[in-house]
């Protein structure tokens, strides 16, 4: 195996991971953007339902993200 590959693939993996936790603050801020209500404070005050929902949606972001740079180091 080429370690040039290696490094590279590693590099991609780096970056990947930074691009997934800027997309995963982009999409809370886009969700507090759109809520009528502050979620920070919600979440703060311990209301389990938005911590569901905050949570969900960095699931799902993850995993999309996710595979798409998985997929993108084949």
């Amino acid at each position: 195996m080429e370690l040039a590959i290696v490094v590279s693939n590693f590099i991609y993996a780096i970056l990947g991971a930074f691009l997934t936790i800027l997309f995963m603050v982009l999409g809370y801020k886009i969700l507090d953007w759109i809520t009528p209500f502050d979620t920070s404070k919600h979440l703060a005050e311990g209301n389990v339902a938005i911590g569901i929902v905050i949570g969900s949606m960095f699931v799902g972001l993850g995993i999309a993200v996710g595979l798409v740079i998985g997929l993108g180091l084949n």
